[in-house]
């Protein structure tokens, strides 16, 4: 028989039924299921209203096991979907589960009312039917609870005058999980703050949940203001919770408001861990915050903390790309003298550090000690390794690296190929460097904006302008959007060729396309007007790179000295070099030969080999344009 055709059979065995009568028939039914008889008989649900179920599941003589059977009958059959149970109903079962201490099924019950839009309700609503469900169906007395806990009103759990307000907070507790579990965070702050206001216990541990859960989402400013809250609320914090704020707090970048977070902690009794001080270490070295990195330092020496294998490589990653390779070299002594047991990423950041130190015969010692170890190199040692050897002109070694890490399975990634065509661009061999574009494209890559700008500028070393033009108009029909370095690639052609009209051109386009120029991109005009005598042009630039935020830098300088000195004005440009350290800049060898060259042109020797001697003295190594600027300042 089909189940329609059961259900109008159904309502002629049951004429003028009232609901408690169902009701009553289907608790029969369901008390005597047994591990034999599992089956509900379908003429028990034809019939089947909420009320019903509502009945149904607060009637205390049916197990609580039956009632789940019995309500997850009524979720999964799909052909009695007007008798599904209502939100009282969902209410009733995770009552009687919570109250059977059958905490994984209670919880599934709320996740289902959280989850479902049907019955998604205020949470105050869900509270206050908890509340009023237990006290109000005299459920405890009826579910045999213990006669000493029995509250006078006979609610299923003991009122807010006995022990119900503890039992109601474990209650809240599991809401306030639930919610975050489905990403649900408003309304779990709402239950964090009533439960707050009302008294309850808050667990540090589902506070742990929460923020976990905004992390993951990174939600970082919405975290942050959890733990404030967690800490006026006088919620305990641990070492993992202050931590998590303190990565939160650097990842919006308030790294001393972090670091002012641990000191506060401390005062409270909270003890930082080695991951905490790394994670402060990351953000103040990306910062280039070397003071901070410092003080963090000193703390975790004065601490006792050792340095691990993480704060090695965040060091000596974030020195590698500050160029500072004595700190880089103090380093590597320290790891060798400590016996630091490196594994796979240490070794990567020390080769990419052997890289910034143009020291390849290093970089294959610490390759080869690695592999000896037993530690298998990945995608990024080989990439490291890779560089070392671009950057040193080594392109055959760097090829033989790339088809060793290929017979091991090592995929070469985007990175890899960029540092490969840059190399070759470098040696001025633009074709391996399209050939290796080609086999990045046949791999499943797109070239993206760093492929076009590696090329282009490979073309412009070249002295091949117009192509390096052509192949970065050809990005943009190619649907791949300039970046500031093609904008200022572009900048630079047209100031060589003295199109200064296409150059501002060029950079109005940038800005109106959302590209903000940066102190390279006005160094690039700037310098390009300085060196056609066009000084007033380029100190205008100037004030406008100024006015936008961006400070001129050693370059700006070095641009501004040369032209001063190719219009004949020496003694101006001296002031603009005496000026420099007022700025805190540091002279580099081209500024001093730029200065040196003016003076000597002047017939100024002796203020030239004044100049000299202060550049040895700075530590500086002179190039034969400086010394072909001297030997002309002895014929002038």
């Amino acid at each position: 028989m089909s189940t329609p055709k059961f259900y109008q059979t159904a309502k002629h065995l049951f004429p003028q039924k009232t609901n408690q009568e169902i009701a009553k028939l289907v608790c029969s039914t369901l008390i005597n299921l047994n591990s034999t008889n599992k089956k509900i008989p379908p003429s028990l649900i034809s019939y089947i209203n909420p009320q019903i179920t509502h009945l149904v599941l607060s009637n205390p003589l049916v197990p609580t096991q039956s009632c789940l059977t019995f309500f997850k009958f009524l979720q999964e059959n799909q052909c009695i979907n007007h008798q599904k149970p209502n939100l009282e109903s969902y209410i009733v079962l995770f009552l009687r589960l919570f109250n059977a201490r059958k905490f994984a099924e209670s919880k599934n019950v709320l996740n289902n009312i959280v989850a479902n839009d049907a019955l998604r309700k205020p949470f105050l609503e869900i509270v206050s039917l908890c509340r009023g469900l237990s006290c109000g169906n005299n459920l405890l007395q009826k579910c045999g609870v213990r006669p000493h806990t029995i509250d006078p009103c006979g609610s299923a759990f003991p009122s807010e005058n006995h022990v119900e307000h503890k039992v109601m907070g474990k209650i809240l507790d599991m809401l306030f999980r639930v919610y975050v579990d489905n990403m649900r965070f408003k309304e779990g702050l709402e239950v964090f703050e009533y439960m707050r206001n009302e008294g309850f216990v808050i667990d540090y541990r589902s506070c742990m949940v929460y923020l976990l859960a905004m992390k993951r989402g990174k939600e970082y400013e919405l975290l942050i203001e959890f733990f404030e809250k967690m800490v006026e609320f006088d919620v305990r914090i641990t070492v993992y919770s202050m931590t998590m704020v303190v990565d939160a707090l650097c990842k919006v970048g308030e790294v001393r408001k972090a670091r002012k977070v641990v000191d506060e902690m401390v005062s409270k009794g909270v003890k930082p861990n080695v991951y905490t001080y790394n994670t402060l270490l990351d953000a103040f070295m990306k910062k280039q915050d070397f003071v901070g990195v410092k003080e963090v330092l000193m703390t975790m020496e004065k601490e006792g903390f050792d340095l691990n294998v993480t704060s090695y490589t965040l060091l000596i990653d974030g020195y590698c790309n500050f160029g500072n390779v004595k700190e880089v070299e103090r380093l590597f002594r320290e790891i060798e003298g400590k016996g630091v047991e490196a594994d796979v990423h240490l070794y990567t950041s020390m080769i990419s550090g052997c890289s910034r130190l143009c020291n390849a015969k290093k970089a294959f010692s610490l390759f080869d000690e690695m592999v000896d170890k037993g530690l298998i190199p990945n995608a990024h040692t080989y990439g490291a390794l890779i560089n070392c050897l671009c950057k040193a002109g080594q392109m055959k070694a760097a090829e033989v690296l790339l088809n060793e890490m290929q017979s091991k399975g090592i995929d070469i990634n985007q990175v890899i190929f960029n540092t490969m065509m840059d190399g070759y661009c470098k040696q001025g061999n633009i074709d391996e460097a399209w050939r290796m574009q080609k086999i990045m494209e046949g791999k499943g890559y797109e070239s993206n904006v760093y492929v076009y700008n590696i090329i282009a500028t490979g073309l412009c070393k070249l002295d091949r302008r117009e192509e390096a033009k052509t192949w970065l108009f050809s990005m943009v029909d190619r649907g791949v959007a300039p970046n500031e370095v093609a904008y200022t690639t572009l900048i630079g052609i047209y100031t060589k060729e003295g199109n200064f009209v296409e150059a501002k051109r060029t950079l109005r386009e940038m800005e109106t396309k959302g590209v903000k120029p940066n102190t390279t991109t006005y160094n690039t005009l700037i310098d390009g007007y300085c060196k056609k005598g066009m000084m007033k042009e380029a100190y205008k630039l100037k004030t406008v790179m100024e006015c936008k935020g961006l400070i001129p830098d050693v370059y700006t300088y070095t641009s501004l000295v040369h032209g001063e000195c190719i219009s004949g004005k020496v003694d101006d440009a001296l002031k603009l070099f005496n000026e420099m350290p007022r700025e805190g800049l540091v002279p580099n060898v081209v500024t001093y030969t730029a200065m040196i060259s003016g003076l000597s042109k002047e017939g100024r020797s002796d203020d030239a080999f004044r100049l000299y001697d202060e550049m040895i003295e700075a530590g500086l190594k002179p190039d034969a344009s400086t010394y072909s600027a001297l030997v002309g300042s002895l014929h002038g």
